[in-house]
Parts: structure tokens; C-alpha cells; sequence
């Protein structure tokens, strides 16, 4: 067990260093390029876990103002107009609730797919991924687990946003409901454009990757640079005190 915890937080150190420095810590520490990677591995894990962790949580997504999912941009204009549908905003509280809410049903679909994302790196990508950007972890993921997470979110947030949440209102529903009155106030497009589209699911599957992706980047980035992460002798001697 302190093998693997010294593995990991050797790995976290590595995150901030070049090339030649990595080697060094390597061979001070009689480390092999393959525990360099595997202590990468659960550093990503972690990173992960904790991402996923946060917005699958109630208000992950809603309480969150850097990942929060808005209404999809074709209805843009019912926000501009707003005040002209008899109890607009509430309809727009609920919706935008709604949609976030099933955003957060979906998070924990990611875990798995981030796991065999991370088990399949090889010493190449490690390396690559130690000495690239402060966001290379997060772009790795991206391109390699995207598709198969929009696969993974989509039925589930479909599903979410047909589920009875707060007030016995399904994000579908409350979209509708805000879509039809919206286009009842505007007498069918006389006195303000009229909304006729409606792709809440495959906008707001969009919105949740984007999000999460986002969360993933701020926790490489925490590693790679914040000094709270030096909690040993190892982390110290390669950042200072």
C-alpha cells in the first residue's frame, strides 16, 4: 500500500517537470519508466473519480456556474422575450433545473469508460502526457473516450429528462410546456419569433461531456501546478518547500 501512495504522489510531481528531469527522479529513486506510468495511471484515476464524483452529486451541474447547462440555443429568444410569457421564468427555473438534473443522473456512466481509458496507457502515451500541457491528460481522454461517452450519456440523460423530478415536472415536459407558452404569448409567431425545434437531448449530452471535460482539465491542471499537492518529502525535493 505505501508503495502504490509513493507511486502516486511521485507521479503528481512528474506533471510539472521536463524531460531530463523526469529521468533524474527516475533513477534517484529506482523507479522504472513502467511505475512512472502506472503511479500516472492513478493519479489520472483519481483526477477522474473526483471529476466525475463532483457532478454526479446533486448540483453538480446546477450549482456549478463554469459547467451549469443553459436552454439550447435555439431558444435564445425565449429568454430575450421572457417577460412577455405569463410566469416565463418559472417555467425557465424548472426547465434549466431539469436539464442539469439529468446531466448529474448521467455523470457516473463516465467511471468505467475513464477507467479503461486510463488502463490502456501505454509508456508512449505517458511520457507524451507528463511532458505535454497542462490540459495533454484531458485531451488524451477526450480523444479517446468521447464518442464513447456521448454513447454512454445520451440514452441516460433521455431517459432523465422524461423522469418526474421536482414538482412532478420531466425536463421534456417542462421544455414543452415552456415552448408552448412561449408560442401562445406570441400569438404562433405574430409578435415575436416563434420556436418550432426542440433537441434537449442531444443538447444537453453535449453540454454534460463539455462540462465534464472541463471539470477533468481543472484537476490536471491542480496537479500539475497547485503546491497543496507537495505532501511528502518527494513532492518537496522536486518543488522546493
Amino acid at each position: 500500500m505505501k508503495r502504490i501512495v509513493y507511486l502516486l504522489l511521485i507521479s503528481l510531481s512528474l506533471f510539472t517537470v521536463s524531460c531530463d528531469e523526469v529521468t533524474q527522479i527516475i533513477e534517484d529513486n529506482e523507479l522504472t519508466e513502467a511505475e512512472v506510468v502506472e503511479g500516472l495511471k492513478m493519479a489520472l484515476t483519481v483526477g477522474t473519480d473526483t471529476s466525475v464524483t463532483t457532478l454526479a452529486a446533486v448540483d453538480g451541474y446546477l450549482g456549478d456556474e463554469l459547467v451549469k447547462i443553459l436552454l439550447p440555443e435555439e431558444a435564445a429568444v425565449i429568454v430575450t422575450n421572457i417577460a412577455k410569457v405569463p410566469g416565463g421564468n418559472l417555467l425557465i427555473d424548472k426547465t434549466i433545473q431539469a436539464i442539469n438534473r439529468s446531466a448529474e443522473d448521467a455523470a457516473p456512466e463516465a467511471k468505467s469508460i475513464f477507467v479503461n481509458a486510463i488502463t490502456n496507457i501505454t509508456i508512449e502515451d505517458g511520457f507524451a502526457i507528463l511532458k505535454g500541457e497542462n490540459d495533454a491528460a484531458t485531451t488524451y481522454l477526450k480523444t479517446n473516450t468521447e464518442s464513447q461517452l456521448s454513447a454512454a450519456f445520451s440514452p441516460k440523460i433521455s431517459a432523465s429528462l422524461n423522469k418526474k423530478l421536482v414538482g412532478n415536472i420531466s425536463a421534456e415536459s417542462a421544455y414543452s410546456d415552456l415552448i408552448s407558452a412561449y408560442n401562445t404569448a406570441s400569438l404562433n409567431g405574430v409578435l415575436f419569433p416563434k420556436v418550432t425545434t426542440n433537441s434537449l437531448t442531444e443538447h444537453t449530452t453535449q453540454k454534460a461531456l463539455d462540462g465534464l471535460f472541463l471539470k477533468v482539465s481543472v484537476e490536471e491542471e491542480n496537479i500539475r501546478t497547485i503546491a497543496a499537492h507537495r505532501v511528502n518529502d518527494i513532492l518537496k525535493k522536486v518543488f522546493g518547500e
